[in-house]
């Protein structure tokens, strides 16, 4: 575990202190971009719940360190490269990078950013984590400030609840299974399977061609579920699908849903070995050596694979459930990378020119070319070749990620486990009945 630069200052604030003691959180990652004035965050721990927004202070100094708390250490170095340009305009300022897992971020960031300690300037996943550092204060009301309109109105309504804007999701990406181009021309495929039984031909031609048509990682239930986004975005009645299960109104035993289960138990033979407990990383080694055709994740994960030293050209393919008169969506996309500044900052001044940076065109352009991230920012100038190839799916049919519809994560888990289940070998009758009745009993709570 790599520990927090303290930064130089003339005094020791409350952060600095507990972070002395060692009772600032866990940090599995940190990197200062340069080291200047001291800690930005202190006092803050007595926030509590409500509907977050308070008023924003945007008048002080621009210096002390500005703490980032986010989930993706993928873009470490990028980040780093935009706070040394950040840091030679305001040299009174630095910033740390405190990234966690993002199993972990889910988990415990609400509590961490809470306290005042990290995440002067802090993400979330859009759906439940957003609601629930809405809820309990976090964020503070970005409503009528200039940078509002750096973004895409209609990309930015996952940062907003009842009319106020808390947050401004950054990045636009997809939640659908990444291909090596290569490996699936090989086999004859140019053109993403258009139904149900040419995905299942596809799998089966990779399979004879000696290669693992799908790396999957399983054993995360937070990234094994981006394919339960696909499974289910041309099967269920409704495209507030998640919505209706947490409410009571679907349920894990209605006939689509087990449809789709039963189509995850046709998907098994095409997995790697171990499935259910393969982790991200090894999935995306997998895929990256070109032992398997498709990684089944998302373009988030794209620059992972080239870092892994994956050299052939990477598209994206969303499984098709349906027959192809009956598809609604061709696939999957998400925004989410919800920047906001935290309410427990004692230095949001300095937070909130942080943000203003990163949202202008050309450090986000930096940011998305560097990561492989397409952005809700206007303006954005996209030379990664990546994002070329795969920017036709930014005028493609796709559905809102419906996964994070859910606000309740037991219920969430429940229903993408019954998925993993299945996968592992369990009955979809069998998976089914027990997430519901875990739903139920979350429901009737």
């Amino acid at each position: 575990m790599t520990q927090r630069s303290s930064g130089i200052g003339n005094s020791i604030t409350r952060r600095r202190a507990l972070q002395l003691l060692g009772l600032g959180g866990i940090a599995t990652v940190s990197a200062v971009s340069s080291a200047c004035a001291g800690p930005g965050s202190g006092e803050g721990g007595e926030q509590q719940g409500g509907s977050g927004g308070d008023e924003l202070a945007t008048g002080g100094p621009v210096e002390g360190e500005i703490s980032f708390a986010h989930w993706r250490a993928e873009d470490q170095d990028v980040l780093e490269e935009l706070f040394a340009q950040f840091t030679e305009e305001y040299p009174d300022a630095s910033v740390s990078q405190d990234i966690s897992p993002s199993n972990d971020y889910q988990s415990s960031a609400l509590q961490r950013i809470r306290s005042g300690n990290i995440g002067d300037l802090f993400v979330a996943f859009r759906g439940a984590q957003f609601v629930d550092m809405v809820n309990a204060g976090l964020y503070a009301d970005l409503s009528g400030t200039d940078v509002v309109d750096l973004y895409q109105p209609d990309l930015i309504e996952a940062g907003a609840q009842d009319g106020t804007q808390y947050g401004l999701p950054y990045q636009l990406v997809f939640n659908q299974p990444v291909t090596n181009l290569d490996m699936l021309e090989s086999v004859g495929i140019t053109e993403p399977p258009p139904d149900w039984d040419s995905f299942l031909a596809m799998c089966e031609d990779l399979l004879a061609a000696d290669v693992i048509p799908m790396a999957w990682p399983g054993g995360e239930i937070g990234n094994a579920g981006h394919l339960f986004n696909c499974m289910v975005m041309n099967n269920a009645p409704s495209d507030d699908m998640c919505v209706k299960i947490e409410t009571g109104e679907y349920k894990c035993t209605d006939d689509w849903f087990l449809r789709t289960l039963e189509q995850y138990a046709e998907l098994r033979p095409y997995f790697q070995s171990n499935a259910t407990g393969t982790a991200v990383e090894p999935a995306q080694q997998l895929f990256a050596e070109g032992q398997a055709a498709i990684m089944v994740t998302g373009s988030f994960h794209i620059a992972a694979a080239r870092e892994l030293g994956a050299d052939f050209p990477m598209g994206m393919l969303a499984p098709i459930t349906v027959s192809a008169d009956e598809m609604k969506y061709e696939g999957i996309h998400n925004a989410t990378f919800i920047l906001g500044v935290n309410t427990a900052s004692d230095n949001q001044a300095a937070a909130m020119e942080l943000l203003r940076f990163l949202s202008a065109p050309e450090p986000a352009s930096t940011y998305a070319n560097g990561t492989a991230q397409h952005l809700t920012v206007t303006d954005v100038e996209y030379e990664n070749e990546d994002l070329a190839t795969n920017e036709e799916w930014l005028q493609k049919q796709t559905l809102l990620a419906p996964r994070f519809q859910f606000t309740d994560l037991d219920i969430r888990n429940a229903a993408e486990q019954a998925c993993i289940d299945v996968v592992g070998g369990d009955s979809p009758e069998q998976a089914a009945e027990a997430a519901q009745q875990i739903i139920d009993q979350r429901v009737d709570a």
